[in-house]
């Protein structure tokens, strides 16, 4: 995937043009992996709000990323095509809003990201998945109830969606590929710090099997805001997003709240005792599944009906 470094603009056939949320719709273009790492770097370099930049881009395209690249100084320049070219050397690529290889279904949520940088094989994205969230400091019960969420979405042929953090969401990534299935890991830092953790994920970690993404600079460190900011991709790119523990405030109730406002799916685990953060989803219409067999059926009728109405998938409906 001028002054300075010039990419010139795109000459696929398919021309750029405004995305989902624009005034018209246009095929995405296609542009090789160094120049969508380019326009990705750009788009993404500190000091750069991405509300404003997927605004831009969902009225004219690609054109939005050209006109930030083309905005630099030839250093600057430079130095992204630098990082662009490593970044390519080691397997990395870009996805960027307007062309092609965005999810189409991330890209009509709001707070979408202009852009993800990705490693590992990005056919995942068009996968049908799920979204797994839920507490780092999650109970034993949880930390089981993970554990049965990853297994049964990998029986159900669903990729599993999360964030990387300690608890549910490490439970989930290493129960979907112990049974055979598929993740995503939904970075909350730059792409280049990923590493496979030691221990129990390490043992079943398939590259050919797991993709990770990442919407932040490729160096960017860790940050609240930044867990807070992915949980649009997590629940984005699936058809449901399971909430396993939310607490009474925090990222979790926060990703599941914004996935009703999105209209996608929430089932929320209940539990002997409720978690306070599931109980409040419940309230504003998430799905109650109160065992495995529950769940498998809701699993099972989001390829039978894909919509967002929760009022479809009652756990007697």
């Amino acid at each position: 995937m001028c002054s300075g470094i010039c990419l010139g603009r795109p000459t696929a056939t398919r021309q750029s043009g405004p995305v989902a949320g624009g005034n018209e719709q246009r095929g995405p273009v296609a542009l090789d992996t160094t120049t969508r790492l380019q326009l990705a770097i750009a788009g993404t370099r500190p000091g750069r709000g991405p509300a404003g930049l997927m605004r831009q881009a969902r009225r004219i395209g690609v054109t939005a990323f050209y006109e930030v690249l083309e905005g630099l100084d030839a250093g600057a320049q430079a130095s992204i095509s630098e990082e662009a070219r490593a970044l390519a050397s080691e397997n990395f690529t870009a996805l960027i809003v307007g062309v092609e290889g965005y999810p189409t279904q991330l890209a009509a949520v709001e707070g979408a990201p202009p852009v993800l940088f990705c490693r590992g094989p990005t056919e995942l994205l068009t996968s049908t998945g799920i979204g797994i969230c839920g507490s780092r400091n999650v109970s034993d019960k949880g930390l089981r109830a993970a554990t049965a969420c990853g297994e049964a979405a990998a029986e159900e042929g669903l990729t599993v969606i999360s964030g990387y953090a300690r608890g549910v969401d490490m439970a989930s990534h290493v129960a979907a590929l112990k049974g055979g299935g598929r993740t995503i890991v939904v970075l909350p830092e730059g792409i280049t710090r990923f590493r496979v953790r030691r221990g129990e994920l390490a043992s079943v970690w398939n590259p050919s099997c797991a993709l990770v993404v990442s919407q932040f600079s490729p160096t960017q460190p860790w940050s609240a805001s930044a867990a807070m900011m992915r949980n649009v991709v997590i629940f984005g790119l699936g058809l449901a997003l399971v909430v396993v523990e939310a607490g009474e405030t925090g990222g979790t109730l926060a990703a599941g709240m914004r996935a009703l406002e999105a209209n996608r799916r929430v089932v929320a685990l209940e539990f002997a005792e409720i978690p306070r953060g599931n109980a409040m989803l419940l309230r504003r219409g998430a799905v109650p599944v109160r065992d495995r067999s529950e769940l498998v059926k809701q699993l099972k009728n989001l390829a039978i009906d894909p919509g967002g109405n929760q009022l479809c998938i009652g756990p007697h409906g």
